[in-house]
């Protein structure tokens, strides 16, 4: 089951801000090698946690405003979100040993 869902700067506010679970957004490019490899681990933490928090992604080309209102500069990056609030940056591959802990209810 594939719980990853692409947002973009349409469905951002409703899918992320006004979640009632934690949400981590994945900014990635197509053209990201470490992104694709990141990918099929998201997917398996997305189905891991079930209802209890979700993985969102964004395609950086097709949302540069989600990218410049968030400050991401590189991608990977995952930012978590509780109740509309940033809590936690990571950046790189090595943000997926963080995020379970930064997604804990």
């Amino acid at each position: 089951m594939n719980n990853l869902v692409e947002v973009n700067e349409a469905t951002f506010e409703a899918e992320v801000l006004r979640s009632p679970v934690p949400v981590a957004v994945q900014f990635f490019g197509s053209y990201c090698v470490p992104c694709r490899a990141l990918k099929p681990a998201l997917e398996s933490l997305a189905d891991d946690l079930g209802n209890s928090a979700k993985i969102v992604a964004v395609d950086v080309i097709a949302s540069p405003k989600l990218v410049q209102d968030h400050g991401v500069s590189a991608v990977p990056t995952i930012l978590v979100f509780r109740n509309g609030l940033l809590t936690h940056r990571m950046i790189g591959l090595g943000a997926l040993a963080n995020l379970r802990e930064a997604l804990a209810v």
